[in-house]
């Protein structure tokens, strides 16, 4: 055990010494299983996997689903969910924060990134925010929270990750995500009037559409129902009657999703081949990055497993006689003080493997655990003193204060952890839908 404490305090020195987490954790779990098994079993199961990883067809799924972001965002999809949003929310106090909330749930369920869905709105929302009047405060937070949506509403990339690190049905997965993200959603309604109840100038209303401009503006999101339906419909087994009888694995389904998302681009006219192929090369520089952080993720699992730190701490908590939802409290307690400092995946990839065995071990279900990790991994996304998100937004608006930001998201922080207690105690509103398929 206490190999496996120095291993992971190692990591976090380097990684908090700038050092990237694919290297970190790949480096000190290389040198880790060398002390525990010699030299020769260490160089051979890190170019194993190393092999294993490159040619594993699961892990396709990575860059279809990156690339059908990335097709979705050359097609200008943003622009028209934002526009059918605010025909139905932007009359109303707060109404343009709404929309721009409820437009980055839909390019969520297309995107799978938070920080593509943060950026991409940024530019389509902020803009219309200020024309009317809008704090700063307010429609920067409403931007970085929504965006926070892309990693837990499917398809989602960090899932997929999850899924792949914990041997867990990604379809499963996906489908569990959908409550929890919708329950995001209305919370971050919530935020956004009890923004405009304190500060009535934050959010002034908007001009009111009629009927006609809002079944207008519907006609033109068809392209995100039809994706959303495609993929997760696969999933869940919508086409497997007869005379289909056609369901999707993860990576079909993804491939379904990327072709789907390029051939509406190219019916719409907005994908020409100097986009396609910068789209091809942000999906390959983006998946490499990742398939990267996987391995060294793997290595740095072999090698806490070897030295017994998983099982160690099962025995702890079965020596104390903990019950398990005070095992639980003290992992989330760690989880919201790692989110403070690191960034959602290197958070992800550097404890799953020590608390996946805990946490199973104790009888909890591994995929409501996943959803849990991830709607944790979402509040750090918007809190000081990282909140990758709000670091994202200020560099893309570039002349609003980072304390600005952070100040206007603390009501969307205060309603996820609401939303955390919620699933906490009523798992069954997570494993509902999985419960189906």
């Amino acid at each position: 055990m206490l190999e496996g404490l120095l291993g992971f305090a190692a990591v976090l020195v380097l990684v908090l010494l700038r050092v990237p987490i694919a290297f970190a954790m790949g480096f000190v779990g290389m040198i880790g299983f060398m002390i525990e098994s010699g030299y020769r079993a260490s160089i051979s199961m890190t170019a194993r996997l190393i092999i294993d990883t490159s040619q594993d067809y699961g892990l396709s799924v990575v860059p279809l689903f990156i690339l059908m972001g990335l097709f979705v965002n050359k097609a200008g999809i943003s622009r028209e969910l934002y526009a059918a949003s605010n025909a139905f929310l932007g009359h109303f106090r707060g109404g343009l924060a709404m929309a721009t909330i409820v437009a980055c749930g839909g390019f969520a369920a297309i995107s799978g990134s938070s920080l593509a869905t943060a950026a991409t709105m940024s530019k389509v929302a902020m803009p219309e925010m200020r024309r009317f009047g809008y704090a700063d405060k307010l429609s920067t937070a409403s931007i970085a929270a929504g965006g926070t949506l892309g990693i837990l509403i499917p398809p989602s990339v960090i899932l997929v990750i999850y899924g792949l690190l914990t041997e867990t049905s990604i379809g499963k997965l996906f489908v569990a995500g959908i409550i929890p993200g919708l329950l995001g959603v209305v919370l971050y309604l919530v935020a956004v009037q009890f923004t405009v109840w304190r500060d009535p100038e934050a959010g002034p209303a908007g001009e009111r559409i009629n009927l006609s401009g809002r079944l207008s503006a519907l006609k033109d999101v068809w392209a995100v129902l039809l994706l959303f339906f495609l993929v997760i419909g696969g999933l869940y087994g919508v086409f497997d009657v007869p005379p289909i009888n056609l369901s999707f694995s993860p990576t079909e389904a993804a491939g379904m999703g990327a072709m789907g998302a390029f051939l509406i681009a190219l019916a719409r006219r907005r994908l020409s081949l100097a986009d396609a192929l910068e789209a091809l090369r942000e999906t390959a520089m983006t998946a490499a990055s990742l398939f990267a952080v996987l391995i060294g993720a793997w290595i740095f699992s072999n090698f806490v497993n070897i030295a017994g730190l998983p099982t160690a701490l099962s025995d702890m908590v079965t020596a104390y006689n903990l019950p398990p939802w005070m095992v639980m409290g003290l992992i989330l307690l760690i989880y919201i003080a790692l989110g403070c400092v690191f960034e959602s995946l290197s958070m992800l990839l550097l404890t799953v493997p020590i608390f996946f065995p805990v946490v199973t071990g104790l009888g909890y279900d591994p995929i409501w655990f996943g959803i849990i990790v991830v709607v944790v991994t979402e509040i750090s996304l918007i809190t000081p003193p990282v909140g990758l998100n709000v670091f994202v937004l200020r560099a893309v608006v570039g002349d609003v204060p980072t304390a600005t930001i952070f100040k206007g998201v603390t009501p969307f922080w205060m309603v996820d952890i609401i939303r955390l207690i919620i699933l906490l105690t009523l798992p069954g509103l997570v494993l509902l839908l999985p419960n189906q398929m």
